[in-house]
């Protein structure tokens, strides 16, 4: 089991082009995650949050682990040590037509298992069978840092089912620990019966920075008096005008990746953390992406957005690789829709 005072510097990691899990681990290609992989360490990061598809493990389920083992033994061998994820429900509802678009203005991260699975416990047997796959093959293997069963749960429904999957689980935890992806550090007490290990929360783009910090430590709090330690599994950059969930745009340039307003808070409040995204990408959500939000540290070809935001969470000053300012080709039409000049 993780120490509570364990030092965790991740990323949350999806491969460049993907716009969903499904796409990531249908398209996969080993070079890319190996010189992706590559990147992190140039941060000094020792953990990657990623998620797996259920809908592809439905499918493919053989070449998913492969694919998976592969991920897994890459990683571990540069001292990077993954969380994945097995469920989404923060995203678009799923179709077909969604799982597999690629078009950068309509392409979404989608909700994972479909809607109408989640809203009938009749449907649930074969995530469950999804879930007990994973943990018997995964749940104490060293190369995991720790197991999240499902991502933001926000709906009664959701929240059912997800301590469903949380029971089933912890029923049949190993040596790996289990936690939630959660919005807020209280939410996790939903789960604190079934015996997950990690608490954890979200806070993306806040509009103060003392806010930022107080939240930090008030999660903090939260944590210590149940003795469970706390991650927050994502955080951006601050800004300071329209936040951006819901399309409405963002002020001063505040669409690009500035991890440095907040990096300095994260480092010093001692949490451990995953900031979005390790590559740089459009925005997963759709309402963001109607903002013209891009995050990420590094482009396809090793540069970086910003050396200063590079720095920042590598901890070194001496960092160093080119600064590239430009939206990947592949995804400009997103710059020229959505961000007004």
């Amino acid at each position: 089991m993780i120490n509570a005072e364990s030092q965790i510097h991740g990323a949350v990691y999806i491969s460049s082009r993907a716009y969903n899990s499904y796409q990531m681990w249908k398209e996969y290609c080993r070079e890319e995650i190996e010189r992706d992989i590559g990147y992190a360490t140039k941060l000094n990061l020792n953990a990657l949050r990623i998620w797996l598809s259920y809908e592809y493990w439905q499918e493919e389920p053989e070449l998913l682990k492969e694919r998976f083992e592969h991920l897994l033994t890459v990683a571990y061998s540069q001292g990077i040590r993954i969380m994945p994820s097995l469920f989404e429900c923060c995203a678009s509802p799923q179709t077909r037509e969604r799982l597999l678009d690629k078009n950068p203005l309509t392409a979404v991260a989608v909700n994972s298992p479909l809607e109408e699975v989640v809203n009938d416990a009749s449907c649930w047997k074969d995530t469950e069978l999804f879930v007990k796959w994973i943990m018997e093959h995964y749940s104490s293997d060293e190369r995991l840092l720790a197991i999240e069963i499902i991502n933001e749960p926000n709906t009664p429904q959701r929240f059912r089912f997800a301590r469903t999957m949380v029971e089933i689980a912890a029923k049949l935890k190993g040596s790996i620990p289990i936690t939630v992806g959660s919005i807020h550090a209280e939410e996790n007490l939903y789960y604190l019966d079934l015996g997950i290990d990690i608490f954890q929360f979200h806070d993306n783009f806040p509009s103060e920075l003392k806010s930022f910090s107080d939240r930090i430590q008030q999660s903090l709090q939260v944590a210590d008096i149940v003795g469970k330690p706390i991650w927050i599994t994502e955080w951006q950059r601050l800004r300071k005008g329209r936040i951006g969930w819901n399309g409405e745009g963002t002020d001063n340039e505040e669409w690009q990746p500035e991890y440095v307003t907040l990096a300095n808070v994260v480092r010093e409040s001692g949490i451990g953390h995953f900031f979005w995204s390790l590559m740089v990408k459009p925005a997963y959500l759709i309402g963001q992406r109607k903002s013209g939000t891009l995050n990420g540290v590094f482009h396809e070809d090793g540069s970086v957005w910003s050396l200063e935001d590079a720095r920042a969470i590598s901890g070194h000053a001496a960092f160093h690789a080119e600064e590239n300012k430009k939206w990947p080709d592949w995804a400009k039409a997103i710059s020229e829709t959505y961000i007004k000049k």
